[in-house]
């Protein structure tokens, strides 16, 4: 595999990449955002790994821009802010994966993999779920209203998919998260009450996402207060 990582502390980057380079990638650092934008965009690396406080454009300024521009890199924020905020802007913005540090080497090259398994697209067919107007495709990562694509983070998309799973069932914010974690191939944790915010956050961009595709389907989705949310059916 072929890794951009994006850092301005030169002494960690150096260990970061001696550390994945003997595990068989090809790591290019660079050391400011603006460059790293550029390089990212050329399209030649597998995987960006970005820190968040970089000189000049920063870490979500760049993620943002990738992802405006359509370019689909897997992106993993690498940053000291470890709020539950920094992660969701992080997630917003389109980043796949998120881990504060200071993190250990084997877990970022974890986190890595289980990012680029997601990635990969086989020859195998497509996993699609159907809900009235909403068709999801897992293995392309499309999800569509009415033939509308709509615009979702990673994130996003799986919360989506872990929602359309259960179709006409209600799942609660917990039971979103634990579904969300196992598809994003991250080991089983104690739930966070905390999470709640942020599952409900996406919860409503996902909304907004469907309403831009088409606004007759926009109450594909529903929450039902003190327990969770429903995709179709009947609650």
């Amino acid at each position: 595999m072929k890794i951009l990582l994006i850092e301005d502390d030169a002494r960690l980057a150096e260990r970061t990449a001696e550390y994945l380079r003997s595990h068989d990638a090809t790591v290019d650092i660079v050391g400011d955002g603006e460059t790293g934008f550029t390089v990212a965009m050329a399209g030649e690396h597998d995987i960006v790994l970005l820190d968040l406080m970089l000189p000049g454009m920063d870490g979500l300024d760049v993620c943002k821009s990738l992802r405006q521009q359509k370019s689909a890199v897997p992106v993993i924020m690498l940053t000291a802010r470890g709020e539950e905020v920094d992660r969701v802007v992080g997630l917003e913005v389109g980043a796949d994966d998120y881990l504060a540090k200071p993190f250990s080497p084997r877990e970022l090259l974890a986190r890595i993999r289980a990012v680029l398994r997601r990635h990969t697209t086989t020859d195998a067919p497509s996993a699609t779920i159907q809900e009235g107007a909403l068709l999801i495709d897992r293995d392309r990562r499309v999800a569509t209203v009415v033939g509308t694509t709509m615009e979702l983070t990673a994130y996003q998309f799986d919360l989506l998919w872990a929602l359309a799973e259960g179709a006409g069932k209600v799942l609660s914010r917990e039971q979103l998260h634990n579904r969300v974690r196992e598809l994003r191939g991250d080991p089983p944790a104690e739930f966070d009450p905390a999470v709640d915010r942020s599952i409900d956050v996406h919860m409503s961009k996902v909304r907004g996402a469907i309403a831009s595709a088409n606004d007759d389907a926009k109450g594909l989705i529903r929450t039902v207060r003190g327990v969770g949310y429903v995709l179709g059916g009947s609650a």
